[in-house]
């Protein structure tokens, strides 16, 4: 499955590149697959996207579900000119880029099941510097201490199999990243966040996989323990109000989406 680009030619970039822009509409796929399954209702739509100056990506939205009231799960191949603004705050030089990943935000209908994201990217300069970022992230409305700690244990041995440091690490980062400072709130209950990975190029590409490959494990029985439970009006509405905070927080603060808003992404 290849993303249908008319009007752009992908720029000279390193094998490694191209691996993980493979692995990345590749998981998409997967991923996609295994929630609609998950669901029993509704299928994903699909949308290919073009990005003006380079690239593009697929979209893929899954509304009024049985078990899912609203997700995405995209994936984004963009390159060419970085705008000097985002290179400043980027503390780059370079002007030439490309950029691959895969993002997924999931809203279930009930209440009692957690909201869940996750976003692992990569980032390549013409000059050959390059880094790995993202994470994964939970955020129950009515947290369960079973379900966080499935989760964070998860994630721990997706980490723990290529770094011991890694873990306690990106834990840190993500609690500090998926803060709401102006409100003083945590968005969730955490999980794992990490930026500008650099050092050995495939040893970070080989934790990223790992890292990817865990999603749906981390998430898939907490959702299959908590979709059943009975909830009522005053439950959906604390879930909308925590919802509004989840908006707040990917305007104000999420990089990943700031930089899809520079650079003219979907």
């Amino acid at each position: 499955m290849q993303p249908h680009h008319a009007h752009a030619q992908v720029p000279d970039v390193s094998e490694l590149a191209h691996r993980v822009r493979f692995f990345f509409e590749r998981l998409q796929g997967e991923i996609r697959a295994v929630l609609e399954r998950a669901d029993g209702k509704e299928k994903f739509s699909i949308d290919r996207w073009e990005r003006p100056g380079g690239g593009g990506g697929i979209a893929s939205v899954i509304e009024e579900g049985a078990l899912f009231e609203k997700g995405g799960v995209n994936f984004s191949e963009v390159y060419g000119n970085l705008p000097d603004a985002l290179a400043r705050s980027m503390k780059v030089t370079r002007a030439q880029f490309y950029a691959t990943g895969i993002s997924l935000v999931l809203h279930p209908r009930s209440p009692m099941v957690p909201t869940v994201h996750m976003n692992y990217r990569y980032f390549e300069q013409d000059d050959g510097t390059s880094w790995f970022g993202g994470g994964s992230d939970l955020t129950p409305y009515y947290p369960v201490a079973e379900d966080i700690v499935h989760f964070h244990r998860v994630l721990k041995q997706a980490c723990d199999a290529h770094d011991g440091d890694f873990y306690p690490k990106f834990k840190r980062w993500c609690d500090d990243y998926f803060f709401i400072r102006h409100r003083q709130e945590n968005r969730g209950v955490g999980g794992i966040f990490f930026d500008y990975l650099k050092g050995d190029p495939e040893k970070n590409f080989a934790f990223v996989q790992s890292a990817g490959n865990a999603f749906l494990e981390s998430y898939l029985p907490i959702v299959e323990r908590r979709r059943h439970e009975p909830w009522s009006e005053r439950e959906r509405h604390w879930q909308l109000l925590r919802r509004g905070r989840y908006v707040e927080f990917n305007l104000v603060y999420d990089r990943g989406t700031l930089f899809g808003l520079e650079t003219g992404g979907r």
